[in-house]
């Protein structure tokens, strides 16, 4: 029998099995999962009366809710696109985003109204603005009003088409222009039957939404966790006083950070006075993680943490740093390295490290090669990029632009972005290489290598070092240390010690291109060694 595959049949599984299981916990409020399905199903006709057709791209400008949850079904319900946005994006790429979508309705919480005032102006392809909260002057009606008009009606699965676009995320534009990512019905939902094969012990899971849900498909947890009746706890931003006591309150088990998160709760205060007792996994990803990093959070969370690896344009997951049954650990350093590695394939996709040819680079840990995938995970193209699309892939295989070595066992260990391989006298020196050294230091609190014009060796690394409170560190000690983990060609010739965070994107990236622009701005002569 041929049904289509489509995530709205998740939705009708957790209404049909759990429909009395507290299903979604947002502050103050909580809803079983047939109370969620219901409100999804009324948020679709709710929209269907608005005037979204199929196609229709429907925005939202949120932090993570309940409300922004129930888009990743009503809005596909509706045979619109949901198109969660990036809340940290500046209002000029949001304009430009917005109107290369074709967005036709715009939904936003009230925090965003100065937001919503710089953008309406210029958006004028939206039809409708919808606030979340109460009603103000720069919505047309509100949330609640679109639900209150809806009907809790079952979607009739047959007359779906499973390579239909559900959902649209433009990338984080940490290396470029934002592009738009489409994901069918089909990629989403063999998406989630492929990254539940590495799920363990479901039926007492507490999933705490740590990662944005407008960034890359909210890691697949939407549609995993609903499918398998999940208890999801809504962080609607992230700090990390408010995450601890998140995890104590509603006991969760399971969480997703990037790695900047990691360390800001690492170095919050508030670790020493948490219960985190019923954490038992961590997964990592959105930027390489170090051994280091691993080992200080298994340690401070008494839990696995385990890396991961993938894009917004697959959906995203395509690795994790579980255990294999071929690999033995020799002792706890060989875990942790491990751990912190990119991985292994998860089923569905296959992953390969290949050279300027498509051949296999060799798997000795030392040869670099790009990263390329193909399997169920991979996008359906750029949204009104033919050309770009066709850019990335070559014979069926998706080019991730990120560079890695790997080994016999096929775990593959992310060295740095294509585009930020910093090429010095000849010699490719990895940023996330330097980096993880960096971040060794006990004194370091973040920080970020890139590159920095030269005029003897054309470009040498420069590092964008932050300190945790309270410590000193100076340049030559840093070198000192850094001496004892690196190469010589591979020390940074350019060190900057700033008192401020790092510049991130929304989803927690260090924001390396606005922090190489200085360098090259008016390219001037750096230190020569």
């Amino acid at each position: 029998m041929f049904v289509p595959l489509t995530p709205l049949r998740f939705l009708h599984r957790a209404m049909d099995l759990f429909g009395h299981r507290v299903g979604i916990i947002n502050g103050d409020k909580q809803f079983t999962y047939g109370q969620f399905g219901e409100r999804c199903q009324k948020l679709a006709s709710g929209l269907a009366a608005l005037g979204v057709q199929s196609g229709d791209r429907v925005a939202y400008i949120s932090f993570n809710n309940h409300q922004l949850l129930e888009g990743y079904y009503g809005v596909i319900q509706a045979r619109g696109i949901v198109m969660p946005l990036n809340v940290r994006l500046s209002p000029p790429e949001l304009i430009s985003i917005i109107n290369h979508s074709g967005a036709k309705v715009l939904l936003f919480e009230n925090d965003f109204v100065p937001l919503i005032d710089a953008l309406k102006p210029h958006c004028k392809a939206v039809g409708k603005w919808v606030t979340i909260d109460d009603k103000v002057p720069q919505a047309d009606l509100t949330y609640e009003e679109i639900i209150a008009q809806g009907k809790s009606e079952k979607a009739d699965i047959f007359s779906y088409e499973e390579m239909s676009i559900a959902e649209l995320f433009y990338t984080s534009g940490s290396t470029g222009t934002p592009k738009g990512v489409t994901l069918s019905h089909r990629t989403l939902y063999l998406h989630c039957l492929d990254v539940l094969s590495i799920f363990k012990d479901v039926d007492t899971m507490v999933d705490l939404h740590t990662i944005p849900l407008f960034h890359a498909n909210g890691w697949g947890r939407p549609q995993s966790s609903v499918l398998l009746g999940i208890k999801q706890v809504m962080v609607r931003r992230f700090e990390p006083g408010f995450v601890f006591r998140m995890i104590r309150e509603h006991k969760a088990t399971h969480m997703s950070l990037v790695p900047t998160m990691a360390n800001a709760m690492l170095n919050s205060p508030e670790i020493s006075q948490t219960d985190l007792s019923s954490l038992r996994q961590v997964m990592v990803g959105g930027a390489a993680a170090s051994p280091e990093l691993i080992q200080r959070m298994e340690t401070a969370f008494g839990c696995e943490v385990v890396s991961g690896y993938g894009l917004t344009e697959t959906a995203p997951v395509l690795t994790t740093a579980r255990q294999k049954p071929t690999v033995t650990y020799t002792d706890e350093a060989e875990r942790y390295r491990r751990h912190s590695m990119a991985g292994w394939a998860v089923p569905g996709v296959e992953v390969r490290v290949v050279d300027h040819e498509m051949n296999d680079v060799p798997r000795d840990m030392t040869a670099i090669g790009e990263v390329v995938a193909r399997g169920d995970h991979v996008m359906d193209g750029y949204f009104k990029e033919p050309e770009q699309t066709a850019s990335v892939m070559t014979n069926g295989w998706f080019h991730t632009g990120d560079m890695a070595i790997w080994d016999e066992e096929g775990y593959i260990h992310i060295v740095d972005r294509k585009k930020e391989i910093i090429i010095s006298g000849g010699e490719n020196i990895s940023s996330i290489e330097v980096e993880k050294a960096i971040f060794a230091h006990p004194a370091v609190f973040e920080c970020a290598v890139v590159a920095a014009p030269d005029e003897k060796w054309g470009e040498v690394p420069a590092a964008i070092v932050v300190l945790k409170p309270d410590q000193e560190l100076t340049e030559a000690e840093l070198l000192e240390f850094l001496q004892q983990r690196l190469g010589k060609f591979k020390l940074p010739r350019l060190i900057e010690f700033h008192a401020d965070q790092l510049p991130k994107t929304g989803t927690g990236k260090i924001r390396k291109l606005v922090l190489k622009e200085k360098f090259w701005s008016g390219k001037e002569k750096r230190v020569q060694g």
